[in-house]
């Protein structure tokens, strides 16, 4: 048994078992495939209508004749229904709905005409979960929004750690034209870290931001922290001074732009960012946006950079001149080396010399042969 088939088996049999308790009620996903469930005594010829029954009656799909019916299906369901076909004769008359809308949203007619009673009905709810919490600092006040929900989410502000100042938060909620809503808040930040949760029936994420730290690093090698928390790596984004991305991971795949190439050393397994020969132009501020499945901390790091003795003398504007005094001086000592090294070599000669013409006199003198 395929794992569709699995899945089908699953939601009829729910559906019979809550048909004695009144309509059945299923709940879909957002741009994703839903199974309306409906079934009838298998062997019998089957005419089969399902109507939306929402402002009027409005077809969605039609079997009978052995083939599916199609002419009057009203054109929002077009191209996104079908039946199980190859379970038909078994009695499974299940709708397949693909791409589901929050106008999809109400009650469904499941019309048979040799059950008894011939309708059957399913409630169908429709859920776009938080997929992701957005939190950043502008000025002196925190911002944290998220969109594409439904239904109407909730916002909550908490802090790390726990403390007894009161949040006065700002809170709006919209709606576009797909029905799905957004929603912002935001609050005037004090010396302390940040968490915003948004939450929706079906499930809830949450965003913590951490207050901004400074670190001083060297030219050559240099490490930033992600955050405090030893959250394993899911994805993650580096940016310099709010804007510039340096780098993206998800997962394995790690794409590091064409700008950071150069200084970008390693990525460690919680985020850490290493860096490496780095210059005055990388002196800002670095954040990191690390997520997991349930939620997203972000941190703000301000690099100030210390260049190293040889780097700095070298970089520096009168390096030339520092360069010829550091040649001048080495050949200053090379030639005391020189003029040392002749001077001892002469005064070994003269003494070997002088040894030699005394040797010389002994030999010549009045007793000599």
């Amino acid at each position: 048994m395929t794992w569709t088939k699995c899945v089908v088996f699953v939601v009829v049999l729910s559906f019979l078992q809550s048909r004695a308790k009144g309509d059945a009620e299923v709940s879909c996903v957002f741009m994703q495939s839903c199974i309306l469930p409906c079934s009838f005594k298998a062997g019998e010829d089957l005419v089969l209508h399902w109507h939306f029954q929402v402002e009027g009656d409005i077809p969605v799909h039609s079997y009978f004749y052995n083939k599916d019916q199609l002419d009057k299906q009203n054109k929002d369901f077009k191209g996104r229904t079908s039946l199980f076909n190859d379970q038909i004769s078994r009695g499974n008359a299940s709708l397949l709905l693909r791409g589901v809308k929050v106008q999809d949203q109400g009650k469904y007619m499941c019309y048979i005409s040799s059950n008894t009673p011939p309708e059957s009905f399913i409630n169908l709810k429709v859920d776009a979960p938080v997929h992701k919490v957005d939190i950043q600092q502008v000025e002196n006040r925190i911002t944290c929004s998220s969109d594409g929900i439904y239904p109407e989410p909730e916002l909550t502000w908490s802090t790390r750690p726990p403390s007894n100042v009161t949040l006065q938060s700002n809170t709006s909620v919209q709606q576009n034209e797909q029905q799905l809503y957004s929603i912002s808040s935001s609050l005037r930040v004090s010396d302390l870290d940040y968490s915003c949760t948004v939450s929706t029936p079906r499930n809830n994420r949450r965003a913590t931001w951490f207050k901004p730290t400074s670190i001083t690093g060297s030219d050559t090698e240099t490490t930033i922290p992600c955050t405090s928390s030893n959250t394993p790596l899911t994805d993650l984004i580096w940016r310099f001074n709010h804007s510039q991305i340096i780098l993206k991971q998800t997962g394995t795949d790690n794409t590091v732009s064409e700008e950071w190439r150069q200084q970008v050393k390693s990525v460690s397994e919680y985020g850490s960012l290493t860096l490496k020969e780095l210059t005055s132009n990388q002196e800002g501020i670095y954040t990191c946006e690390l997520s997991n499945a349930e939620e997203t901390y972000v941190t703000n790091t301000f690099l100030r950079i210390e260049e190293s003795p040889v780097k700095e003398a070298r970089d520096s504007p009168n390096n030339e001149v520092a360069i010829v005094g550091v040649v001048i001086g080495a050949v200053v000592v090379l030639a005391f080396i020189a003029a040392a090294t002749v001077g001892i070599y002469k005064r070994r000669q003269r003494q070997s010399g002088g040894e030699d013409s005394t040797a010389g006199d002994r030999s010549n003198g009045p007793n000599s042969v």
